[in-house]
Order: C-alpha cells, then structure tokens, then sequence
C-alpha cells in the first residue's frame, strides 16, 4: 500500500522527580541531604532514511512515546536520562506541526541522514541536596521532573526522482517505465490502471543512472478533483525534468494535440514552477499508428513551442535508446544549473541536524 500523508502523534518523555533523602550512617554524625536529581526525559526525532519509500507504517501507529527519566536517588545518585526515539521516514518527507487550521513546516528532510528534533524531553527536577544553604541546612524541598513536549504532526511525502513521467490515462507511462527500468507496475488496457506513484533506476552505459518516477494519469479538470485530481503530483515537484507522454495511436478518440495542452494547461493550473520545468515530449504507441497526420501536427505544435520531440513506441523498443539519452542530457543540464542546496535549518527550538552533529541540551 502506498501512503503519502498521515498524521502522528509525538509526545516526549517527562523529567524524573529529585530525591528526597538524608545520610543516615553510623558513623556519620548530621550526615546531611544526598537525594540527588531526576534524569532528563527522552526526546523525540525525525530521521530520513533511503529504505523507506512510504509512509503505510504509520498509518497503523500513530502514537509514538519516549520513556522519561528516572527518579533522582539517595546517595546523591542522578537518575538515568532516558534514550531518544527516532522516527525513520522515507527521504523526501515533509515534517508540519499542526498548528491552528494552518500547519507550520518544520523540516524537508530531503537528503539521507537528515534528523530534526520534534519533540523535546522534559528536564529533570532537582534533589533536596541541591538547596542546601548557610540558612537550611535540612532542606526537604525537591522538584517534579518537567513535562515532555507532546505535538501532533502530519508527514508528507514528496518522492525523489530525476525525471517525472506524465501524461494522460493509458499514454503508455506504465508500459514505458517497466521497459526501462526493474519497475513492474500494474498494465491493462483501462484507465486509471496506476493508482499510485512508481519509482524505476534507469541504468545507461558509461556507469549512468537516474531515477523515474510514474504518477497516475491526468485528465481535463485534474484540478477541480476529476478524475484522481492533482492527489499525487506532488511527487514530481521535486524532479529535474518532465517527460511529457501522448498517445498517437488513435484508440483513444481523442487528438494528440489537445491532450498535450491539457495536461500542460493541468500542470500550470498545480504549480507554475512544475509547469516551467524542462520538458521532454514523447509521442508513444507509434506501433499502432492508423493515421500519421496524428504524428506530424504533434510533432508541429511541438516544435513550435521549441521542446524536444521524440517517437516512441515501448512495446517493440523503437526509439527508446534516443529518448533514454534525451533524458539523461536534460538531467544533467538541470544537475549542472542547479547549485547543490544546503540542508535547511529551523528555528524557534526546532532543531535540524545529522547524525554525526546530534546534540542533547542537559
């Protein structure tokens, strides 16, 4: 099952109380207070990993708790900070705080490694031994651990992909991604067959490779909630280039041109910057080509908005090598444009760090 939004509830464990005690040896005469102070509550983290690729566990376990410190105790001993709990998310998850109607971000964790504090554990409270003075030399004061913070929270995932295919139901998006990739997707001869998104490795010659992402087709009005909508377009916001595919083949009654302004006018309609991404378009099924003045006014409008144009057909493999490298040209133009981001920090006592940078306040 693949699931790419829920909510969740964090809640961080609570300081452990201080120690009420006093030395009571034989041979130590006004021994004194010795209860010493609760240990700190454990917090609660947020870490990408790259063996996750949904957030499905989730969906069954909502509630997550770290254990909190142990009591402080004689002798002077602190008590035991507990252990932080790590919650492993696919990389590309987007952690909100469900704050009031409009949830604040608190992290896209977008790389491997990223972790990001959500939670932070309560401190623990103070022994008696700890208010000892020149005036109150028996104090019996102590304090209560503090709280652990508790947030609720909703995680999205945005999937990690070099190229996005797109295009309407039964374009070929399926077909084409298990040719050139390990990727087995679901294929029929109906609409709609894709019901979720799919990830394919494409491996080129020269030791090159770049990852597919296939989302469910898109049809007029997506973004008014017909059909699937624009549920899952959010997995190709992230890609570096678009691979715009159209059915030439005449099953589908319907004429190549329009469905390729559909889908663009679809795509401006969800985001202008998906919109405005590099583009490459496919026409597919040329196997089944009845009327070649369908290829030629595509290959036309096409040209005239100056976007690449490539003939494909994935069934008998014709001209998948020459879009494979297209792909792999515009996937390294965008690479080369793109400066390599730092990773992102937060404020107001959220922390973004990486394993090797975890730090724990006392």
């Amino acid at each position: 099952m693949f699931v790419d939004e829920v909510d969740i509830q964090v809640t961080a464990g609570a300081g452990g109380n201080g120690c009420l005690s006093f030395r009571r040896e034989k041979y130590v005469p006004r021994g004194g207070p010795d209860g010493g102070d609760g240990g700190n509550g454990g917090s609660v983290y947020v870490t990408a990993i790259a063996t996750k690729n949904t957030l499905v566990d989730f969906r069954y376990h909502p509630d997550f708790k770290a254990r909190r410190g142990q009591h402080g105790k004689g002798s002077n001993q602190t008590g035991q900070t507990a252990d932080d709990l790590d919650i492993t998310v696919p990389v590309g998850t987007l952690v909100y705080q469900k704050d009031g109607d409009e949830p604040r971000l608190l992290a896209d964790l977008a790389e491997e490694g990223q972790r990001v504090l959500v939670a932070r554990g309560g401190r623990g409270g103070r022994g008696n031994a700890r208010f000892v003075s020149s005036t109150n030399r028996a104090p019996r004061r102590t304090e209560p651990g503090e709280n652990g913070e508790a947030k609720q929270l909703h995680l999205e995932l945005k999937l990690l992909a070099d190229a996005g295919l797109v295009g309407f139901p039964n374009a070929g998006k399926s077909t084409l991604i298990s040719r050139i990739s390990a990727a087995r997707p679901k294929i029929a001869n109906y609409p709609f067959t894709t019901l979720a998104p799919n990830l394919g490795v494409v491996s080129l010659s020269g030791d090159r490779s770049f990852v597919v992402a296939d989302v469910p087709g898109l049809i007029k009005g997506a973004h008014e909630g017909h059909g699937l909508g624009h549920q899952f377009l959010r997995h190709i916001e992230r890609t570096k280039i678009l691979v715009h595919l159209v059915d030439v083949s005449g099953a589908s009654g319907r004429d190549p041109v329009e469905d390729f302004d559909t889908i663009r006018d679809e795509l401006r309609r969800f985001d202008a910057g998906v919109a405005a991404k590099r583009q490459i378009v496919v026409a597919t099924k040329i196997d089944a080509l009845d009327e070649p003045a369908r290829l030629d006014s595509l290959r036309r409008h096409v040209r005239k908005k100056r976007l690449p144009f490539v003939q494909i057909s994935a069934v008998t493999g014709e001209g998948l090598d020459e879009l494979l490298e297209a792909m792999w040209r515009g996937i390294t133009a965008e690479r080369e444009a793109v400066a390599e981001p730092e990773l992102p920090t937060t404020d107001e006592g959220i922390d973004l760090i990486t394993p090797t940078r975890v730090r724990r306040d006392a």
